[in-house]
């Protein structure tokens, strides 16, 4: 079964606990094993889930002390599904990434030459704020703020603004991938270093192809989610 398929499961699972009364506000859910047990799902798909509902300020992990229940609120609990339907109801989503694929191509290609060595040392003090080890919110703030840099370093106005609401616009799906697919903060982190060598060489061309094959592996991943 498609991983993201099986974390959607298991949210809907745990949604329902909450819902049926099963699980209340301030409460703490079950150990991991249990909670799996009980749900007919497996600890990975639970985690996951977790993940992703903690995410949306639905439940609230505290290290050391359990998982908790932090609000019933009809609108947070619907957030959960609104990440589904923003992924497959609308191919619009698609297209919105196609565009952006091209519009970020531009900004990488049009940077390598306007970048100033202060821009570029900004850049790499960036790359060096995030590890392997940091959380999936932490990496799409990131992967935003390092688009932008590279898109404000192509000084065109309009460019810049035209990503920036497309940014706001897939900011839900790169958080979803994040979640759901293995290794994604590192091949992001490492795909991001080789996009800022290519510009700190100068190298316009590599700089646009290493971009445009950086977003397009959100393509692949997001056009695989829709076909599931």
């Amino acid at each position: 079964m498609n991983p993201m398929a099986v974390t959607d499961d298991a949210i809907s699972k745990i949604k329902d606990m909450i819902l049926s009364g099963e699980l209340s506000t301030g409460e703490r859910l079950p150990p991991e094993k249990e909670l799996s047990e009980r749900l007919g799902i497996s600890r990975s798909s639970l985690r996951e889930a977790v993940k992703a509902l903690e995410v949306i300020h639905v439940l609230s992990v505290r290290r050391g002390d359990g998982t908790y229940v932090t609000s019933l609120e009809p609108r947070l609990l619907m957030d959960a599904l609104t990440f589904v339907i923003d992924l497959r109801g609308d191919d619009t989503l698609l297209d919105l990434f196609v565009v952006r694929r091209i519009l970020e191509t531009a900004a990488a290609s049009i940077a390598a030459g306007f970048l100033t060595e202060q821009e570029l040392d900004a850049l790499d003090r960036l790359l060096d704020e995030v590890g392997e080890d940091s959380t999936v919110e932490d990496l799409v703030e990131h992967d935003m703020r390092f688009h932008r840099a590279i898109a404000e370093s192509s000084h065109n106005a309009h460019l810049v603004s035209l990503l920036d609401s497309l940014a706001s616009k897939t900011v839900r799906a790169r958080i979803w991938r994040g979640l759901t697919q293995a290794d994604s903060v590192p091949r992001t982190l490492h795909e991001h270093r080789e996009i800022y060598q290519a510009l700190r060489d100068r190298d316009a061309s590599l700089a646009s192809a290493l971009m445009a094959a950086h977003i397009a592996g959100v393509e692949k991943w997001l056009r695989r989610a829709l076909e599931a």
